[in-house]
């Protein structure tokens, strides 16, 4: 068998295997009825090369030349975000890391390849989702960001969901979860597998996927996590 060949099966049988450590019983093919399968300005199999409507571009601009705190001095790149402008569903992180930071991209890194697979296993591309995070720069040592730096990267997120209007909005971990609902007290296990409002808008906490890996061999909040995506899609295709 060709080595190119043994290598995508070798890959398939590691997806697989995450798959099944998720708890995935089915794999969707296309994505729950909504309104990016329709509405969805002309989309690219990139999401970093999607075409943005004026008012999202112009902000992502302002965002990439942003320098309202310390973040803004020692970062490499700003993150704006990527996806959909019209995606019903919003992933929204804590910040950029050491990889983010590098190319300029959301979840690119460890993290980000899994957030891709959970993706992928609802039925969606990168491309159908817009992805986020509370602070456009990355923290120094991937620290939680100062308050003061979410202070001064909030308008730029809040702008970004008044133009993409999503339906749903999954928070990736505490800190982001925090910003949305720091009414929600206690852990990511007694907070996350139900849906909370937030102007108008469903609010799905759920782990990040950095902690899926820092607890690799723990199968339970990989299945969580699952749980939660589930709840989502059916919210999504229950429309």
């Amino acid at each position: 068998m060709p080595r190119k060949s043994v290598k995508i099966l070798d890959g398939l049988d590691v997806n697989l295997r995450f798959l099944k450590e998720m708890g995935v019983e089915d794999i969707v093919r296309t994505p729950p009825p909504g309104r990016s399968s329709s509405a969805a300005a002309p989309r690219t199999s990139d999401p970093s090369k999607a075409v943005l409507p004026a008012e999202l571009d112009d902000l992502h601009k302002e965002i990439l030349a942003c320098r309202k705190c310390a973040l803004g001095q020692g970062r490499i790149q700003a993150v704006p975000g990527e996806g959909d402008p019209k995606a019903e569903l919003m992933f929204v992180g804590e910040g950029p890391g050491r990889d983010e930071d590098e190319q300029g991209r959301p979840f690119v890194g460890r993290a980000g390849q899994l957030l891709t697979k959970i993706i992928a296993a609802m039925g969606f591309s990168r491309s159908q989702v817009f992805i986020a995070n509370i602070v456009k720069c990355r923290p120094p040592e991937n620290r939680v960001p100062h308050r003061g730096e979410v202070e001064a990267c909030t308008p730029y997120l809040l702008r970004q969901i008044e133009i993409i209007r999503p339906r749903v909005i999954v928070t990736l971990g505490k800190t982001a979860t925090d910003h949305f609902l720091p009414e929600a007290t206690g852990s990511m296990t007694s907070i996350r597998g139900r849906f909370y409002d937030w102007n108008g808008i469903r609010i799905m906490p759920t782990f990040h996927p950095s902690y899926l890996i820092r607890n690799e061999g723990n199968k339970t909040p990989k299945k969580m996590v699952w749980d939660d995506m589930k709840l989502v899609m059916a919210l999504l295709g229950g429309k």
